[in-house]
């Protein structure tokens, strides 16, 4: 599975980002994680390709919304109400498993697109 992000970019606290994840083919459980500098990765949001189950991270729960597009194949986060502590690069990544949001069982990763959210 190839996965390419987009959608990064500069914005103001308070401000809103849409980010996009196009994947080759589908896997059961699709899902985001971003790292900061100095920092591990870690899980921000995940959906099954199906829609029936979702999770967040605690940190981004009511301010950021998974979603997909079956026609085209992409997963979206919709992040809203950035803070500066969001600020990092994130990542999309699939798994051929059951619904998980452990980085380790994630197979598949895009190459990251950059968030910057500034005070």
């Amino acid at each position: 599975v190839q996965l390419q992000a987009s959608g990064g970019g500069l914005v103001q606290a308070g401000g809103s980002l849409r980010l996009s994840c196009v994947a080759s083919r589908r896997s059961f459980t699709m899902g985001w994680f971003r790292q900061a500098p100095g920092k591990e990765r870690e899980f921000v949001a995940a959906m099954t390709w199906g829609g029936s189950t979702t999770d967040y991270a605690d940190s981004v729960k009511g301010r950021f919304t998974i979603s997909r597009d079956n026609a085209k194949n992409t997963v979206y986060l919709q992040m809203n109400g950035l803070k500066p502590e969001d600020t990092a690069v994130y990542y999309c990544a699939a798994s051929p498993r059951g619904f998980t949001v452990d980085r380790k069982t994630f197979d598949y990763w895009g190459q990251g697109t950059q968030v910057t959210v500034s005070s």
